[in-house]
Formats: C-alpha cells, structure tokens, sequence
C-alpha cells in the first residue's frame, strides 16, 4: 500500500449538502481519510495510490460539488540553484 495524499484549495466554503456528498467519498475503497482546513480553505484527501489515482479522487471531490480553485502543491516551489562563480584566471 502507498499512501499519498492531495491538497486541494477551494473557493467557496461547502454547503450542508456538499459537506454529506464530500464524507460519502471516504466510503470509496483506497480513500483512508479527508480533512478539511476551514481556515486555509483547503481539503486534503488521504489515498492508496495502488488503487486511485489523483484524476480519479479530483472527479471525485468535483462531482461531490465542492468548487475546487487549485491542487496545492505539497513540496514548496525550489529557488534557482546558484550558478558558482567562474574560477579566476591565474597570471
């Protein structure tokens, strides 16, 4: 078993009716568990990557209802590697 998890960033926060639909997720087989962030609007779905994959847990959180704006990335964008300086010519 590989357990990957996907962070997805919402616009609106979900309804009731979403809400019920999004936890009905968590009885699919391979889904391990689903947090909810309210405060940085953000849903993260914990999966077995043996058996889905991030389209299949994506179609599934969209057809639950929830507006999803973005998957955050979990590993920060990486500044450019600095190029070292040129040896300097000896005389």
């Amino acid at each position: 078993m590989t357990t990957v998890e996907i962070v997805y960033r919402y616009a609106t926060p979900p309804n009731d009716t979403v809400a019920l639909a999004l936890a009905g997720i968590g009885d699919v087989y391979g889904i391990r568990g689903i947090r909810f962030d309210r405060a940085a609007h953000t849903l993260c779905v914990d999966y077995d990557a043996s058996r889905l994959n991030a389209p299949t847990i994506t179609r599934l959180v969209r057809q639950a209802g929830l507006d999803i704006v973005e998957i955050v990335p979990l590993i920060p964008p990486q500044p450019p590697a600095e190029e070292p300086a040129p040896a300097a010519a000896k005389a």
